[in-house]
Order: C-alpha cells, then sequence, then structure tokens
C-alpha cells in the first residue's frame, strides 16, 4: 500500500483501538456469575454481536439504551431477570474499556505523518471517557449520535466525508469489524486496513461475520504505524 497518497487516517474505535470484548466480558461476567449463569468467553461474544447489531438497526437510540437492550436480550436468551442496577451499571460500562495495549503509541506516531479522525458507534460523552485513554487528540470525531444511525450504515461514512472536506480517495479506514467497517468503507470505495485483533481466534467475536475484503490486513496497530510512518 503506498501510504502517500493519504491525508487522513479514520478509524473505527470499539474492537479496534478499544478492547471491546474484554471490556464486555469484565462488564457482563459478574452479573451472569449473580444470577448463576455459566457461560463460556466465544458464546458470549457471538451471543453480544447479533443483540447489538439488531438493536443498531432499528430506529436510532443512543448507544445507552443500545446496552440496557444487549443486556436484557442476554436475560432473555439465558432464563434470568437483569436488575435495574445491573442495566444501569452496563448502559455505561464503556467508559472502563480498556484501550489496547499498542493504541496510544500507535496513533501518537501515526500522528506525525497523519491527521487522524474516529468514526464510531458511540455517543459522544461515551467517548470522551476513551478517548482520555487513547491519549491522542483526534482532528475529527464523527459519533453515531452524531449521525442518528449506526455503522453499517453508510450514512455515517457520509457524515466523515462531509465533517473532514476531503475527498475519499484521501482518507484511509482502519477498522477491526469487517461487518461494521470494511464492507461499507469498501462499497463507497475507500481504501481500507483490517487490523485483525481476533487473528489465531475462530469466529468473528462481538461483530457478526462478513467476507469483506480489505485492501490491508495487519494484526494490531503497531504493525501498522511501523509500516505507515
Amino acid at each position: 500500500m503506498n501510504f502517500d497518497q493519504f491525508e487522513v487516517l479514520s478509524f473505527d474505535c470499539y474492537g479496534t483501538l478499544i478492547d471491546w470484548e474484554r471490556g464486555i466480558e469484565s462488564a457482563l461476567r459478574p452479573i451472569f456469575v449473580r444470577h448463576g449463569i455459566s457461560i463460556e468467553t466465544e458464546r458470549i461474544l457471538e451471543i453480544y454481536a447479533g443483540l447489538e447489531s439488531s438493536a443498531e438497526a432499528g430506529e436510532y437510540q443512543d448507544y445507552k439504551t443500545i446496552l440496557r437492550k444487549v443486556l436484557e436480550g442476554f436475560g432473555s436468551a439465558l432464563g434470568f431477570q437483569p436488575e435495574p442496577s445491573e442495566l444501569k451499571q452496563f448502559s455505561q460500562s464503556v467508559k472502563d474499556w480498556p484501550p489496547f495495549p499498542d493504541s496510544a503509541p500507535a496513533l501518537q506516531a501515526l500522528k506525525k505523518r497523519f491527521k487522524l479522525a474516529v468514526i464510531s458507534n458511540i455517543d459522544d460523552n461515551l467517548f470522551a471517557h476513551s478517548a482520555s485513554r487513547l491519549k491522542t487528540p483526534f482532528d475529527w470525531v464523527i459519533t453515531a449520535k452524531q449521525a442518528r444511525s449506526y455503522k453499517p450504515s453508510l450514512n455515517n461514512f457520509q457524515l466523515a466525508f462531509k465533517t473532514i472536506g476531503l475527498p475519499g480517495e484521501k482518507i484511509l479506514h482502519v477498522a477491526q469489524s469487517l461487518f461494521h467497517d470494511i464492507a461499507p468503507a469498501r462499497s463507497l470505495g475507500l481504501a481500507t486496513v483490517w487490523v485483525n485483533r481476533r487473528h489465531g481466534k475462530p469466529g468473528s467475536g462481538a461483530t457478526p461475520p462478513s467476507q469483506a475484503a480489505p485492501d490491508l490486513e495487519v494484526p494490531d496497530l503497531q504493525t501498522l504505524a511501523r509500516m505507515a510512518v
């Protein structure tokens, strides 16, 4: 890939920069334990992928509401009734989801050469907590709350084009989710990098499966930084 053609790197956040699978499990596991539910990690993520994508496909609701619906869906699937306090706690758990260890240093390195954007399925106030963990200022932040829709909707990317103000050929989109990001970005003609955070693991984790083909695949963000800077 010729990185000289790009002026902006746009990133998905959750799953790419923030270790959302670890965050999701850490938030859900104590709830399951309280309700006597024994379940494997990959099964948690598989159920989460289906529940989240279904909730996001309907009329727009903020991400805190999406997470409440996800936990209610787990209750229906696994046979328990979440407590109001558990619904509230899980709906706000994003602020505790950890970054991948390489995210902050890789972003800092990439910032020396490119302008950086985030295109994320999140509320603005929840992203603010994650941004503080990433320790790198973004030039643009485009959220689902601003777009009033969730990726893989093309609307989120079209809002990003308008906000960034550059033609698509100047933007390289970097993401972990083939379903939410690589497929819609490719359909709009964007060059894409798949950060395959799950390399070596079975299934597609907390995202629905997709056969979308990226322009470049890397195992982590630090590898991309070494290639691009």
